[in-house]
């Protein structure tokens, strides 16, 4: 999977709409404008979410959630323009889902349990943490594309965050998708009743699906080999980092590989299963230590550890401290 965000000319024009110094917005980020001399940019992934950080520098919480309503927002890459067109809301979640990873080394996930549809992001090779803007922004376009495609407001059932609660946010957040909000969550997820995967699209056109299904199929396959098996693990566990204990044999199981291949085919690549679960786990301490209010012992629970103690020896491994320091050497 190539690291390539595109960021187009008309995302900047919108945001001087909506009041954005794009200037010092391109200067804080490092981006210089020669980059869109052919109508748009083509960013890393460190780059794409430099934009979003000097975005949130300039105060712009707003600007993310009215960017991802206007029309423009859902007009940026093809698979958001499939999506749009798709028979209802669940198969247009799974036709960005399956499309989105030709635009951008972003894996957009549906898990379906209890009666819920839970939605979740992953930027596959980010760095330490996701930009809350970025993040709100995203849930936002979800919400936007539920709205648009059935002609409703649609409501969530709730949007779990893994920050701590504000009263900016829990305003802003509240206001905007009419829905409880969990702070302090072990990922962040907008939930869905799973009955509106069924809502029809009035914004379905089949022929058009039709004519664009080939094209994006081809470019599917012909862009295959790009993505490695080291990113699809790392996917993986992101994904069980949810209380769930990491399992070789079961993540193994779930990329239909044995065990035994899994770690060959990993060890040619130059890295391991244990590799990238350490990373996956370091990873996702350090972002729940520095922006939630969950224990250390919730934390634990949440990377999979089964004792604490052995948590808190990774982690001293990981950083020479334990999480408790960590944190409050974080949190000043």
């Amino acid at each position: 999977m190539p690291d390539l965000f595109a960021l187009p000319t008309l995302l900047l024009e919108r945001f001087t709409t909506l009041g954005v110094d794009v200037p010092r917005l391109l200067r804080d980020s490092g981006i210089a404008r020669s980059r869109f001399a052919d109508g748009k940019a083509r960013l890393t992934t460190r780059e794409y979410l430099g934009v979003w950080r000097a975005l949130e520098a300039q105060g712009g919480w707003e600007v993310g959630l009215r960017l991802a309503d206007s029309a423009l927002f859902h007009q940026l890459d093809v698979a958001t323009t499939a999506a749009q067109h798709a028979a209802n809301f669940g198969e247009a979640l799974a036709k960005k889902a399956r499309y989105k990873r030709l635009c951008s080394p972003e894996e957009i996930t549906v898990d379906i349990a209890d009666g819920e549809a839970s939605v979740r992001f992953h930027w596959v090779r980010a760095e330490g943490d996701l930009p809350l803007l970025l993040v709100d922004t995203t849930f936002a376009s979800a919400l936007s594309l539920a709205r648009r495609g059935t002609g409703t407001r649609v409501v969530p059932n709730r949007l779990e965050l893994a920050r701590r609660r504000t009263p900016a946010d829990e305003a802003r957040l509240g206001r905007h998708f009419g829905c409880p909000l969990q702070f302090d969550a072990p990922v962040d997820r907008i939930v869905f009743d799973a009955r509106a995967l069924a809502l029809p699209f009035v914004t379905h056109n089949a022929d058009l699906v039709a004519v664009l299904a080939p094209g994006l199929e081809a470019a599917l396959a012909s862009s295959a080999h790009a993505r490695t098996l080291a990113d699809d693990v790392r996917l993986a566990l992101r994904r069980k980092m949810c209380g769930e204990r990491p399992s070789v044999d079961k993540l193994a199981a779930d990329l239909h590989l044995s065990a035994r291949t899994l770690q060959r085919r990993l060890g040619e690549l130059g890295t391991s299963y244990q590799a990238l679960l350490d990373d996956v786990r370091h990873e996702t301490a350090r972002t729940l230590l520095s922006s939630t209010n969950l224990d250390v012992g919730e934390v634990a629970f949440v990377l999979g550890f089964e004792e604490l103690s052995s948590f808190a020896r990774a982690f001293h491994g990981w950083e020479g401290a334990s999480p408790n320091q960590w944190r409050a050497r974080a949190a000043t």
